[in-house]
């Protein structure tokens, strides 16, 4: 087993520095168990924000750093993974992958950014945070962008979606709207819901399957 880097290289390929050292071979399987251990912790016990606990968990993967090469579309894949344990399906229709690329200078400064201190626990967590932040947010306009605006019958789907919730009269899951506006995606209606809530025209509470919507 060799420790890993992560190196900036030139356009020759040569070494230019070291971004960032990670955890040693030998330290690794132990550093792996740490994480998944604070990631349930963080999620079972302590009931944490899952859009602050999964871009961290990345975060802490990257900064372990387990394999020769591929970490990062391994790190890419966990935050589909994590994104899906919540709920977060938008990954299923947008392609993150697609926007990590084209946001790479960004993705790697972030990084970069928020790995310094790491190993002494001093980090600071925002630049990457606002980064994974900036990509979903991206996500989901693409995704408002593609299926938001196909006019039917009855309007665009985000009219649907604006006018069933409109009906309400008694706090509503996700799934009732849903069951309202036949061929509407469940990802479309958490778009529209979040985003009338931001408007100051919803309020939520609770989580998961158990969260309930209630017009202000």
């Amino acid at each position: 087993m060799t420790d890993n880097e992560i190196i900036e290289k030139t356009e020759d390929g040569s070494v230019a520095r070291v971004r960032f050292k990670a955890v040693s071979a030998v330290a690794t399987p132990r550093a792996m168990e740490q994480m998944a251990e604070n990631y349930e912790s963080a999620i079972e016990k302590y009931n944490k924000e899952p859009l602050l606990v999964a871009p961290l968990t990345i975060l802490d993967f990257l900064c372990i750093h387990p394999f020769g090469d591929g970490n990062g579309r391994v790190s890419r894949l966990l935050t589909l993974m994590t994104l899906y344990h919540f709920g977060y399906d938008v990954g299923r229709y947008i392609s993150l992958e697609r926007i990590f690329e084209e946001s790479k200078k960004t993705y790697y400064e972030t990084l970069e950014a928020s790995s310094r201190g790491w190993h002494q626990g001093k980090r600071d967590v925002h630049p990457w945070l606002n980064y994974c932040w900036g990509v979903l947010i991206r996500a989901y306009k693409e995704l408002e962008e593609r299926v938001g605006t196909i006019r039917t019958g009855k309007g665009s789907k985000t009219e649907q979606i604006r006018l069933v919730v409109g009906r309400k009269t008694r706090p509503f899951s996700i799934s009732d709207i849903e069951s309202d506006c036949a061929g509407i995606s469940r990802d479309m209606v958490r778009v529209v819901l979040r985003q009338m809530r931001s408007e100051g025209l919803l309020t939520s509470t609770g989580r998961g399957p158990a969260s309930r919507w209630l017009k202000k």
